[in-house]
């Protein structure tokens, strides 16, 4: 009843506010993206347009407001790669293969991300705004690790459930792997103790999640997250305790049938399962594709359908994002979504100095950027997740951060010894 309470209330309250106010139905909109109510209260809430009507206040909103400020500055580039990914999977689509209607399926939800993702980046006009989405994001991605460890304990098994659906374990592990490089530093910038507790607490259910996942390559992500943490973070005492906290978390959290598991991706080729060959297999297929349609691919979400011509089953996946998205939108499409990810990160790192100058907590929101992208891309290598939004939503925050810190460009840089360690 809570559920239903929460979403009624969220839907039609945010829509009604988002005409006036269209921040607040980007903040609804992200929750709904993530939580999926209509899935994980599937019990309590009826099928509905919930998002939708949302976002069509959203949207509403944002037209009447003029598409907010299109004054970008070093977000730009990022944009483009975005607009431009865009454009490139319909012309994919366009000339898909086997279907041109499955294609235009995945179109639409790829839509029903970047726009949402472009109104957020106009709108951000302060570092306030940012903080919230962030929260926003973390309280989602939180609560459906609350719920799933919740199941996990009482039933056993947490990755089955309906709502979950169309992610499997590896793809509920990929999503946890973002969402642990965004707990783990949120926390860190975090300066309100219960509330960095809070985040820190949320990001061992996170932790927690993988673990039980059973995915190699959600435990992969996961490693590289923390390596890149370590890598990130300021090498002072206080850090460190944290890290030290975050790993002794993560060893105790890992029994020994998830290490076990693990280690069977350093095997030999003759000792490897037949899910582990099976995924080498299918790699091998797109990058096959790749090179028989190199600038437009087989379509969006073909693969599935010419998979019998590799010798597998109608309606097997790739099980590699990047290699899928290679093989059906063409290398025009993986470059612009990678130059999204990508760029994203680069700009990020080359204007550290320069957000620390801005606001010293958006250099903790770079960290925080690029951690989380990095795992889930080494995470995503093993899964398709190609319309997945928490990762788009993780560039639309830097693209966000970049254009706010653009604002102080034209005048020298003044860093403070606050903004100074922050960009250490």
């Amino acid at each position: 009843m809570k559920g239903l309470l929460f979403t009624y209330a969220l839907t039609y309250g945010g829509a009604g506010a988002s005409l006036v106010k269209p921040w607040y139905g980007l903040l609804i909109y992200v929750c709904f993206a993530i939580i999926k109510p209509e899935q994980l209260w599937f019990w309590s809430v009826p099928e509905g347009n919930y998002s939708r009507i949302v976002a069509v206040g959203l949207l509403l909103g944002w037209a009447a407001g003029g598409f907010g400020n299109w004054r970008l500055g070093q977000a730009a580039t990022v944009v483009c790669c975005l607009i431009g990914y865009m454009a490139a999977m319909v012309v994919s689509a366009a000339l898909a293969v086997a279907s041109a209607d499955v294609s235009w399926q995945i179109v639409e939800t790829t839509a029903k991300i970047v726009l949402p993702c472009l109104a957020a980046i106009t709108l951000i006009e302060s570092v306030a705004q940012l903080r919230q989405l962030a929260w926003v994001m973390l309280l989602s991605v939180g609560y459906l690790a609350y719920d799933l460890n919740l199941d996990y304990y009482a039933n056993g098994s947490a990755l089955d459930l309906v709502w979950l659906q169309p992610l499997d374990n590896n793809g509920s592990a990929a999503l946890m792997d973002l969402g642990v490089g965004l707990a783990f530093f949120m926390a860190f910038g975090e300066r309100v103790w219960w509330r960095r507790w809070l985040a820190f607490g949320l990001g061992g259910l996170m932790v927690n999640t993988v673990m039980f996942s059973n995915s190699r390559g959600g435990i992969l992500g996961l490693l590289v997250t923390g390596l890149m943490s370590f890598l990130l973070v300021p090498k002072r005492p206080k850090t460190y305790a944290m890290l030290a906290l975050a790993l002794a978390l993560g060893f105790r959290l890992a029994g020994t049938e998830t290490i076990e598991r693990f280690a069977t991706v350093f095997r030999a080729k003759e000792e490897r399962d037949s899910s582990a060959e099976s995924r080498l297999a299918l790699s091998q297929n797109c990058l096959e594709l790749m090179v028989r349609h190199p600038l437009t691919g087989v379509g969006p979400q073909n693969f599935p359908l010419i998979a019998e011509e590799f010798g597998w089953p109608k309606g097997k996946q790739a099980h590699t994002t990047w290699l899928q998205i290679g093989a059906e939108q063409g290398l025009t499409g993986l470059a612009l979504l990678l130059g999204y990810y990508g760029l994203t990160v680069f700009h990020l790192w080359d204007w550290r100095h320069r957000l620390a100058r801005f606001d010293p907590w958006l250099v903790d929101l770079s960290r925080m950027i690029t951690a989380s992208l990095v795992g889930f891309g080494a995470s995503a290598q093993f899964v398709s997740l190609q319309v997945v939004e928490i990762p788009y939503y993780m560039a639309m925050l830097g693209a966000a951060a970049l254009k706010l810190a653009s604002r102080s460009a034209l005048s020298p840089p003044q860093i403070t010894p606050r903004a100074a360690v922050a960009a250490a």
